[in-house]
């Protein structure tokens, strides 16, 4: 138990030191610095670790070191020292411990096959090469051996075996025939990754006599050829032939015709088979399978999906290709062969290893005498590698001991390291796939202050630019930096200056008066050196005249000015351009001191141009642009394009260049200015022409400059003012031969995808580029500051690399060389790109928020070390969101905000916040990969604020002197409510406001009835709520008091307008004021009050809608009782009343209102019905002529008789008329009634009013058009047709004139409907 205890007390001091590890020195990279001070060796350059040479050349195997003072080598062969001096055939450089082992005098390659290592040491320690494993390639015979011809049936399989012999490296192997030329293969014939040849199936033409397997070896650049493979292919009708000649025909049965197969794999054989790859490599599995149709094959993951963009099918599809393969490759694979007759598949189970890579590398420390510092190698594979550590080459077991070192796992550590404890320490990292090697030295160095920057520099700035005055440094320990100002000035100090910790002292507003000298104080413990800068500040480059627009007629003058004003010690350079080029090449431009002059101005000088005024701190520029406008007209000239070129003659053939002639076509009248010359690659891209060059139109023949490994075509086009002619037609082809690359890929970039890995990039080289076949590329890779080695690989024509095992986010130098079958490109110049990106490691601290108002905030935080940042840093996020309303204490959905904040910055504002609330919120650091932990979460709260609007208003229950207000509290109170205010004043006819009342309502109220209001007049309202801060912003509504009690009944004031009247039962709040009627626009929409009014074959719908302004209606209508879809019409505009035409007379309809873009809203439904149909249509014969003439000849008639009784009774006798009319009555006086005299089926129109009561006098006519009795005593009404009077579209009475009369209504309906427009009609009626 004691022993336990003493162990995690280790390790937790372990930890806390870790924790308290002081930052190595970082070195300067100045070449005179680097000359003095000591450093212990490191290797620069050494061959791999399996170098396969080629046997008939001298072996080199490569070990460059450096170091102070340089390094001496020695090397091990097989384990033990390898004394080159006893080897006459072995030489090491000078100054170098590159071995040359002399095989071309004499020397045998096997006999220096081994496993050497080299070893670099000087003073300060000993560092030492991986194993370098030297195997010459080999190239043998092939065995001879006897093939016998195949003689196969026509549709079977066959397998021809190639068995090269046995080379190293392996060989490459294809098949050909006598001609040197390629097999053809397909989804039938195909070459196996064994070598071997498969047929699925065997058809005539597979009959030859030379199938030839070549074994190419490439390390010696030789190829081995198998003897001839003879194949004889017997189909069914030749073979029935042969048998029907050697048997009788008793014994003729014939051969059976070629029969269709089921799959079978020729290879792999069996249902399963294993295969195990190692990680990063290129994962090959096959299957070949025979049957007749030719099978096809398919690849499937059990249980997972092939990876995407790392997997391809090469061979038909028979071979699948993962590259770069992870342990996540792992698992089975499934191949299946299938045609029409069936299938058989093949599962292969694959398990992924991986060789030792780097997790953490280590790398060298510099320290100073005293300080901590570790040494980390970490390292991953599959099994888990074993970490051992060596120091100067010898096992750290064994090694000499140092009181200053601790071992501990994959770790170093160094506690008060002195001078003598500098040493190079090597990590393997190994297990049974390889190993890993790397060493990394601790120079302990004690080393007084050096001011690297040459003295008595001088700077110069413009003035309000930042000024930037460097103080390279070095010392061990690390030295202080201060600045001054003049010999004797005092230290700078404050917010005008900033400091770096490279010593760079930065002006960020750099002034006149910043001019002057400046000393850097460099001082640690072994001494102290200062250094003295010149800064000057100079005056900024301005252009106090500037070019201004022009517009010139043709061949006129015309003239830009530029004047400038500079500093008196800067000498400032004036450059003029045309469209941001340079100026044509004419001497028509003038370009003065401080002018640009153009003479005999033409159409193509029309642009713009720009004045650019440098001198060596700054520069300014001023454009302007010039019209060119016709001159007066000339006589016309038909100007057109040049015909093209013809005749091309290509002469003088030679490797990079041949010379091209021509004979122009015709120039149409306008000059040609110049021939441009395209090429066409014939061998890269056929079809497509180029730009090649162009030169003036007096020259008929050109030296063409070109390119290696193209096919080349030429054609010219000639150039005029008018355009360019059509081209020529091309000239002879001519093929260049092929060369080195000349350039190499441009676009180079290195970017890590993952936090272990470096993905290379670049854009590859285009067609003719390659300069010859074969193109391939050439990744080089280091760390950057690391002094590692480069590590190289070939890869095909592609345009990516993928480095895997880095360390997270590091600089490395990259660069990629081109090269093709004849050589390389020139050296390319290096890049730096980083390893990928990991996800931050720490959270922000510190972070406070400071409440500006009710609405804004600024939080501020502290930023996170750049190095736990782990890639670029990008910004910091803030995540806050609302918790809840202090106001009404609910929570609600938390719905977080993000706001982003670029750069290293460390404050950022919070707008648009909600007042009096409760909120969260945390930053985050964000790069690349993405964000890193939160910050603990931080509650701040907002203080009150002005209240949003009340939610709504009503205003209902409108009599001679009271009204009824109702609101909704505001949806947004933004703090605690202490009151409403109510503002009211009278409007009269002329719009004119009369006197302002307020009323102050206590917030816990939510109605109030006005009393005591003049009748007949209209109000507005002003209506608001307020929080201890203010008031909040106010609704506002206008309403019109009734003028009698007859309207209190519904009134439709403002119908068909959005208003409607709601009625409530509200609080009895009463105040002594002027009483309002009030109308008010509903918070919802609905369409209530929906009456019809039919007649045979229409009917008039009517409703009052209460709503958003600009509702657009529509009138649904059906047979009631009937399942039918209903039927739709449009209603124009927004009325509130629409006529249903094409009814049928005596049905029962139903009908709704609607209102389009409101979901689901509409009216309830209504019944009517349609009257009866009538025979023909009664005419009021009252009004017709014969019945009026007919009415007048009986009067005449009644007269005269009356006259004659009159004349007859003077005379004393009597006639019986009254007798006479009983007893032969007049048929055309029968419907007269003998009570009143009118006709039996037509009353009067006193008559008809005096059958319904008048409304009462003084009622108003509602807003809604109904028609006042005592306006019109004649009105047309009392004409009605039908059941009721009607409304046409437009709202105006349709009176139709009939003799038929609807039953009149009971006085006792009770309904509490307000008098829609047709009803009030009817009560006139």
């Amino acid at each position: 138990m004691m022993k336990k205890k003493s162990i995690s007390a280790s390790k937790a001091s372990l930890v806390l030191f870790l924790c308290q590890m002081i930052s190595a020195l970082d070195v300067p990279l100045d070449s005179k610095l680097l000359e003095e001070l000591s450093q212990p060796p490191t290797i620069t350059q050494q061959s791999p670790k399996d170098y396969i040479v080629d046997p008939r050349e001298n072996i080199v195997i490569q070990c460059e070191a450096k170091g102070k003072p340089p390094p001496s080598f020695s090397w091990t062969r097989n384990g033990t020292h390898f004394d080159i001096d006893k080897d006459a055939q072995v030489t090491m450089k000078p100054n170098s411990g590159t071995l040359v082992i002399n095989i071309m005098n004499g020397g045998k390659a096997e006999a220096y096959e081994g496993v050497y290592q080299c070893t670099a040491r000087n003073e300060r320690g000993a560092a030492i090469s991986n194993n370098i494993v030297i195997r010459p390639s080999r190239s043998p015979l092939w065995t001879k051996e006897k093939l016998e011809p195949n003689q196969v049936r026509e549709g079977d399989s066959l397998v021809l075996h190639c068995r090269p012999p046995v080379g190293l490296p392996p060989p490459i192997i294809f098949w050909m025939d006598n001609a040197f030329q390629r097999l053809p293969q397909s989804e039938r014939v195909s070459q196996g990754l064994n070598g071997d040849l498969y047929f699925s199936n065997v058809q005539p033409e597979d009959t030859r006599e030379d199938y030839i397997c070549y074994a190419r070896f490439n390390h010696t650049q030789t190829i081995q050829q198998k003897q001839p493979i003879s194949v004889k292919v017997f189909s069914m009708d030749s073979l029935n032939d042969t048998i029907a000649a050697n048997l009788s025909d008793t014994d003729i049965y014939g051969a059976k015709p070629v029969t269709e197969r089921q799959p079978i794999l020729l290879t792999p054989t069996g249902s399963t088979s294993t295969k195990v790859e190692l990680r990063g490599n290129v994962l090959l599995l096959e299957c070949i399978a025979a049957g007749l149709p030719t099978p096809v094959i398919r690849w499937i993951k059990e249980g997972g999906e092939l990876p995407v963009n790392r997997t391809f099918f090469e061979n038909f599809k028979k071979t699948l290709k993962i590259i770069d393969v992870s342990e996540a490759d792992s698992g089975n694979y499934k191949c299946i062969a299938r045609n029409m007759l069936g299938s058989v598949h093949h599962v292969i189970s694959v398990t992924v290893k991986a060789a030792p890579y780097w997790i953490t590398a280590p790398r060298n420390l510099v320290l100073s005498p005293g300080e901590d510092g570790t040494l980390i190698c970490r390292a991953n594979g599959n099994p888990k590698p074993n970490i051992s550590w060596f120091a100067n080459g010898v096992p750290i077991a064994i090694a000499p001991e140092d009181p200053s070192r601790k071992v501990d796992g994959d770790t170093i550590i160094f506690s008060h390291v002195q001078e003598r404890s500098s040493a190079v320490y090597q990590c393997n990292a190994s297990n049974e796939y390889g190993y890993l090697l790397a060493n990394a030295f601790v120079n302990v160095l004690a080393e007084p202050p050096r001011v690297l920057t040459p003295a008595n520099k001088l700077y110069q700035v413009i003035a309000d630019s930042p000024a930037l005055l460097d103080c390279a440094y070095f010392g061990s320990p690390k030295p202080e930096i201060e600045w001054f100002k003049g010999v004797k000035g005092s230290i700078l100090r404050g917010n005008e200056y900033v400091f770096h910790d490279n010593g760079t002292l930065e002006i960020p507003v750099a002034q006149k008066d910043s001019t002057g000298t400046y000393t850097c104080v460099a001082r640690n413990e072994l001494g102290k050196v200062q250094n003295e800068v010149r800064l000057e500040v100079k005056d900024p480059t301005m252009i106090i005249k500037q070019p201004e627009y022009k517009v010139i007629q043709r061949y006129g003058q015309v003239s830009f000015e530029c004047i400038i004003k500079h500093d008196s010690t800067l000498l400032p350079t004036v450059i003029w351009l045309k469209d941001n080029d340079e100026l044509p090449d004419d001497e028509r431009f003038l370009v003065g001191k401080d002018n640009l002059t153009i003479m005999n101005v033409t159409d193509k000088d029309d642009g713009t141009y720009t004045c650019i005024v440098n001198t060596t701190l700054d520069s300014v520029s001023a454009s302007a642009v010039l019209t060119v406008v016709a001159a007066p007209p000339t006589p016309a000239i038909i100007y057109a394009r040049p015909n093209p070129p013809f005749d091309l003659e290509l002469t003088g053939q030679l490797e990079r260049s041949v010379e091209l002639s021509w004979i122009p076509g015709d120039e149409n009248n306008s000059p040609i200015k110049n021939f441009v010359i395209e090429y066409e690659d014939g061998l890269h891209e056929p079809g497509v022409w180029h730009y090649q060059t162009e030169v003036p139109g007096t020259q008929t023949t050109v030296q063409l400059k070109l390119s290696p490994y193209v096919n080349y075509s030429f054609r010219v086009i000639a150039v005029n003012e008018i355009g360019r002619s059509q081209p020529s037609e091309p000239s002879e082809q001519y093929l260049t031969k092929s060369a080195n690359p000349d350039e190499n890929p441009s676009n180079v970039q290195g970017i890590g995808s993952e936090p272990d890995n470096l993905v290379i990039t670049w854009e590859s080289l285009k067609g003719f580029q390659s300069n010859g076949p074969g193109l391939q590329y050439k990744v080089s890779w280091r760390q950057k500051d690391v002094d590692d080695e480069w590590t190289s690989v070939i890869v095909a024509n592609v345009s990516k690399y993928i480095v895997s095992g880095t360390p997270t986010f590091v600089p490395y130098e990259i660069k990629v060389q081109a090269l093709n079958d004849l050589g390389y490109a020139p050296e390319p110049s290096e890049v730096i790109g980083h390893s990928g990106e990991d996800l931050p490691m720490v959270a922000p601290g510190n972070v406070q928020v400071h409440v500006i108002n009710s609405t804004l905030a600024k939080v501020h935080w502290d930023p996170v070390p750049l190095k736990t940042v782990r890639g670029h840093l990008q910004g910091y996020k803030v995540y806050y969101w609302k918790v809840q309303s202090l106001s009404r204490r609910s929570r609600r959905h938390v719905e977080k905000k993000i706001l982003t904040f670029r750069g290293n910055k460390t404050f950022g504002m919070l707008p648009g916040l909600e007042p009096y609330s409760s909120y969260k919120l945390n930053v985050r650091v964000v790069n690349g990969k993405g964000e890193g932990p939160a910050s603990p979460d931080k509650v701040f709260k907002t203080p009150e604020g002005v209240p949003s609007s009340p939610s709504f208003l009503k205003i209902t229950n409108p009599t001679l002197d009271s009204l009824t207000l109702e609101w909704g509290s505001p949806t947004h109170p933004n703090g605690v409510l202490t009151s409403y205010i109510l503002k009211f004043q009278p409007i009269n006819n002329t719009h004119e406001l009369g006197p302002l009342v307020e009323i102050r309502i206590p917030a816990n109220e939510s109605s109030l009835i006005l009393k005591n209001l003049n009748y007949s007049t209209r109000y507005k309202f002003y209506f608001n709520a307020q929080t201890s801060v203010g008031s909040g912003s106010q609704i506002t509504e206008e309403a019109v008091t009734i003028m009698d009690e007859a309207g209190i009944l519904r009134p439709a004031v403002g119908a068909g307008k959005g208003y409607s009247e709601i009625l409530f039962a509200t609080s009895p709040v009463m105040h002594t004021v002027r009483p309002t009627f009030y109308k008010v626009q509903p918070l919802y929409p609905r369409i209530r009050n929906v009456t019809t009014a039919a007649a045979e074959t229409y009917a008039n719908i009517s409703w009052e809608y209460e709503g958003p302004d600009h509702a657009n209606f529509y009138v649904e209508y059906g047979v009631a009782g009937s399942k039918e879809d209903w039927k739709k019409e449009i209603v124009n505009g927004s009325r509130s009343f629409f006529v249903l035409k094409g009814l049928t007379p005596g049905t029962a309809y139903k009908v709704r209102v609607g209102a389009e873009g409101l979901s689901g809203f509409r009216s309830s439904e209504d019944v009517f019905e349609t009257g009866p149909a009538m025979a023909s249509r009664q005419i009021d014969i009252a009004t017709q002529g014969w019945f009026i003439g007919l009415m007048c000849a009986v009067a005449l008639l009644i007269l005269i008789l009356l006259i004659v009784c009159f004349i007859r009774r003077n005379k004393g006798g009597k006639y019986p008329v009254k007798e006479k009319e009983d007893a032969h009555a007049d048929p055309e006086i029968q419907p007269m009634k003998e009570d009143d005299g009118t006709f039996g089926e037509y009353r009067s129109l006193e008559s008809d009013a005096e059958d319904h009561k008048p409304l009462k006098k003084g009622s108003r006519t509602p807003s809604d058009r109904t028609v006042k009795k005592e306006d019109s005593d004649d009105s047309l009404v009392d004409y009605g047709e039908g059941v009721n009077g009607q409304f046409n579209e437009d709202g105006s009475f349709i009176g139709q004139y009939s003799g038929k009369k609807e039953k009149e209504p009971a006085e006792g309906n009770e309904s509490s409907e307000a008098p829609s427009p047709v009803n009030a009609m009817n009560s006139f009626v």
